[in-house]
């Protein structure tokens, strides 16, 4: 754990969404079952990362299908519980195929055989203001003119209009972190939604990143008062429904966890080295 603050895209994005719900990730450290639509996710993204492994005109639809396997091994080989989740081979059969529609909408959407990619998977970091920025970026594209594209995946469906800001927040992160980090303000912010076959794509300038890192400077700070005070505040939304964390929530009857000796250290260095999922699904 590091001696300086830290903060990644997706725990900013708890904090934002539930104050409590940070507390049980990044303090209280809760474990939760297995998540199907996180475990796919991270399938899919392992895919559309090996692709580029193989030259330009090999990379079809069913070169992509057939690494699902490959990959699918890789993962329970770093996570054996995985294996709770695909219990069988028709549930396997089923799992594959659930994969290999969103890598098809993929290729409906991008067209790899024109894409040279200058990182996959790309660790990011940068230091703002004493705090550490930092995550993983799923793919950056380099134009011979200099030009960079963040992309990032997402195996969900697109945001309603009312979101959109909130889905571009991590994106924008990304790209004050690349832009600080190299000096290269990004062309263009692309977020791939396999769910449904759409893409949202953002041109930052350069006040737009440095209000994003008021934002986060913001946010930063009310993270550190809510560990300062040990409050953090349940924030009812829609998104409760899928919360792993109900039955410790007040807002549904749970009562939380105590708070762990060491409180303050772990909310102020959440995740550190951060989650190789942190790109989002």
């Amino acid at each position: 754990m590091p001696a300086q603050p830290a903060l990644s895209p997706s725990r900013a994005a708890d904090f934002l969404q539930c104050p409590l719900l940070y507390r049980f990730r990044v303090i209280d450290r809760l474990e939760t079952p297995p998540s199907p639509a996180a475990a796919r996710g991270t399938l899919v993204h392992s895919v559309l990362e090996r692709i580029f492994d193989v030259p330009a005109d090999q990379r079809t639809p069913q070169a992509a299908v057939d690494m699902i396997g490959a990959a699918w091994s890789d993962m329970l080989t770093d996570e054996p519980e995985l294996e709770t989740l695909v219990v069988g081979p028709e549930a396997q059969e089923a799992w594959f195929s659930e994969a290999a529609t969103l890598v098809h909408r993929w290729f409906r959407l991008e067209d790899p055989t024109r894409l040279e990619p200058s990182s996959r998977e790309r660790y990011v970091e940068t230091e703002v203001g004493g705090l550490l920025l930092r995550g993983y970026i799923d793919r950056i594209d380099t134009a011979p003119t200099g030009e960079v594209r963040v992309v990032d995946y997402k195996t969900g469906r697109s945001p309603s209009t009312r979101f959109e800001a909130q889905a571009l927040f991590q994106l924008k992160f990304y790209g004050l972190v690349l832009w600080r980090s190299t000096g290269v303000l990004p062309r263009l912010l692309q977020l791939v939604y396999l769910g449904n076959g759409e893409i949202l794509r953002y041109t930052p300038d350069r006040d737009d990143l440095e209000a994003t890192e008021r934002k986060i400077r913001a946010l930063w700070q009310a993270i550190a008062a809510a560990a300062e005070s040990d409050e953090w505040r349940p924030r009812r939304s829609a998104r409760c429904a899928w919360c792993d964390y109900r039955a410790h929530c007040p807002e549904f009857g749970g009562t939380p966890p105590p708070l762990p000796p060491d409180a303050a250290v772990r909310a102020l260095s959440p995740g550190y080295p951060p989650e190789a999922d942190e790109s989002g699904s």
